[in-house]
């Protein structure tokens, strides 16, 4: 084995390690130098998890990246272990004599494999172990181990500072990934069927049609009024099949001009059109392997239907002013309030776009055919802006419940939505009363459902309310009622006979 030029070794890896910016980089190309000047047949490069105490190769040569995944020990464990435990290197003249090596990558066993040396030495950060640097050297009678251990000593104390870069990075982005998943499992549940609010038949259909078609890769077509929660079924499908680990890229069709959705959906090329300084990517190259989902589908241009309906069909996009055939695999959900087959009879949306998108559809009801879910609705709205506003709220007050259930709701689940949000910040009760809800509810005029009221009419209405509101809390007992109203026993048994309300029934 020829000799080490000492001096020149370490000039060229401090040489390697100034060039390159990139840690891993810098340590491939040191184990590379240490291969060609001490005739290494393999080394590597260990770091110390100091949460799990586990041990792994980060960076290796002559090691495949299989090989690599199987060499991850405890501490303590084999060579690499005590050495990372003790913080004292060791040196093995003949691992095939040595009872301690374990030779966990197998690369080094086998008919054919001749006997090899074995030095491991520590990387340390102070006097804190972080890692080590072990090598394999073909065995030499003659060659001097102990010399070869003082120079990767030096080596390792050489690359060190990399080392700890790389150990803090991926700490980092273990963190990162285990947040990233923390975020995925908290979106599943959120977006998990039963999550959404309804109990009806109707929405029952709806909850089916989620579940066969989820876990397949078909086109799905969401159809239904304005605020009925076709975005909601979009994640629930979504999150809850087997693309949930993957990008779900939401663009929503009708806020966006027509000159700019093209450039939107499938990229553009450096100066493809005046202000393209850079390329870009769409959207369809960002939900690669995810889905794409395409809120307000029936605002699309013709042209740009033509460019979506070669996508959804080839698999394949050109991004805007560019020549190069970009392959996605990408799911769709697409979504709409529009008649599009009245859109197709009228040649304002595609026949051919229309069918592929409508492989199958799934129509949300308005919330005027499923009265039923409103109070479901009504309730789960007012727990959540409850929580979000700090309030004391409990219920709904039988002439609020029955404004709600009587309403038309032209704005479907969002217009009901910000009607509990705006009782909630108004009500300094814990009762949300009729006159908590918005105008449009209250007015027979504008809504069509109660009739018009004198003054005195609503004057009696709301005492009325008040004094059953009262004797529920009380239980029918007369007397605190009207402690509780700031009144007399008196005036209340005269207003309980003039409504016609029976205390009784609320004992």
């Amino acid at each position: 084995m020829k000799k080490i030029d000492e001096i020149s070794l370490l000039y060229e890896i401090s040489q390697a390690l100034n060039k390159h910016a990139d840690l891993q980089k810098a340590l491939y190309t040191v184990l590379d130098i240490l291969s060609d000047n001490m005739n290494m047949s393999r080394g590597m490069i260990t770091i110390l998890n100091p949460l799990s105490d586990e041990i792994s190769i980060e960076v290796a040569h002559g090691l495949s990246r299989s090989a690599m995944q199987k060499g991850v020990y405890k501490l303590g464990e084999g060579v690499t272990g005590q050495v990372i435990e003790t913080g004292q290197p060791v040196t093995i003249p003949k691992i095939s004599e040595s009872p301690r090596f374990l030779n966990r990558t197998k690369s080094r066993s086998g008919p054919g494999h001749q006997e090899l040396s074995f030095i491991c030495v520590p990387i340390k950060r102070d006097q804190q172990v972080i890692g080590a640097l072990g090598v394999d050297l073909p065995y030499d009678p003659e060659y001097p181990l102990k010399e070869g251990e003082k120079i990767l000593t030096v080596v390792a104390a050489m690359i060190a500072t990399q080392v700890i870069h790389l150990e803090r990075m991926r700490r980092e982005r273990e963190k990162l990934e285990a947040e990233n998943e923390r975020l995925r499992m908290e979106l599943e549940k959120k977006y998990r069927v039963k999550n959404i609010v309804g109990n009806s038949n109707k929405m029952r259909e709806v909850y089916q049609m989620i579940s066969q078609v989820a876990r397949s890769n078909a086109t799905v077509l969401v159809r239904g009024e304005s605020g009925t929660g076709k975005e909601l079924v979009a994640n629930a499908i979504h999150y809850n099949s087997s693309r949930s680990s993957h990008p779900f890229v939401k663009v929503n069709c009708a806020a966006l001009p027509g000159n700019l959705i093209e450039s939107e959906l499938f990229g553009h090329e450096k100066g493809a059109f005046t202000g393209a300084i850079h390329q870009k990517a769409g959207k369809f190259e960002f939900a690669h392997k995810g889905t794409l989902f395409l809120d307000e589908i029936g605002a699309i241009s013709p042209e740009v239907q033509a460019k979506l309906l070669r996508v959804l069909q080839e698999r394949e996009l050109e991004r805007v002013g560019g020549n190069k055939t970009v392959k996605v695999d990408v799911r769709i959900l697409a979504a709409t309030n529009k008649n599009l087959e009245q859109a197709v009879a009228e040649g304002h949306f595609r026949s051919d776009l229309y069918y592929r998108i409508n492989v199958f559809p799934i129509y949300l009801p308005p919330l005027r055919e499923r009265k039923t879910d409103v109070l479901a609705l009504a309730d789960f709205f007012l727990e959540k802006y409850v929580r979000e506003n700090n309030k004391e709220i409990l219920r709904f007050s039988t002439p609020a419940i029955d404004m709600l259930m009587s309403y038309h709701w032209p704005g479907n689940v969002r217009e009901l939505e910000n009607c509990i949000e705006r009782a909630v910040l108004l009500c300094e009760d814990k009762v949300i009363h009729s006159y908590h809800l918005p105008p449009t509810l209250q007015t027979g005029k504008e809504s069509g459902t109660l009739p018009s009221q004198t003054m005195d009419e609503a004057v009696e209405k709301l005492e009325r309310e008040m004094i059953v509101d009262a004797l529920k809390h009380n239980r029918g007992n007369m007397s605190r009622a009207a402690q509780t109203l700031g009144s007399t026993l008196r005036k209340i048994s005269y207003k309980v006979d003039k409504y016609g309300i029976n205390p009784r029934q609320y004992h």
